[in-house]
C-alpha cells in the first residue's frame, strides 16, 4: 500500500509540473505532449530511485568488507 501512495503522489506531481513547465515555455502546446511530460517525469523519478538504492547498495558492500 505504501508503494501505491508512493506512486500516486508521484504522480500527481509529475502532472503538476508537466502542466506547469509546459505552460511556461510552451503556452500553445497539445494536451498530449503534456501528458507525454508527466509520465516521464514519473519514468525518471522511478529510474533516479533505483540508481540512488543501487549506488548505495553498492556503497553499504564496501563499508562492510
Amino acid at each position: 500500500m505504501v508503494r501505491f501512495n508512493i506512486f500516486v503522489m508521484r504522480a500527481i506531481l509529475g502532472a503538476v509540473f508537466a502542466v506547469i513547465l509546459s505552460r511556461f515555455f510552451y503556452p500553445g502546446t497539445n494536451p498530449l505532449y503534456v501528458a507525454g511530460l508527466g509520465i516521464f517525469l514519473v519514468g525518471m523519478a522511478y529510474i533516479l530511485e533505483y540508481w540512488r538504492n543501487r549506488n548505495s547498495d553498492k556503497n553499504k558492500g564496501a563499508s562492510q568488507q
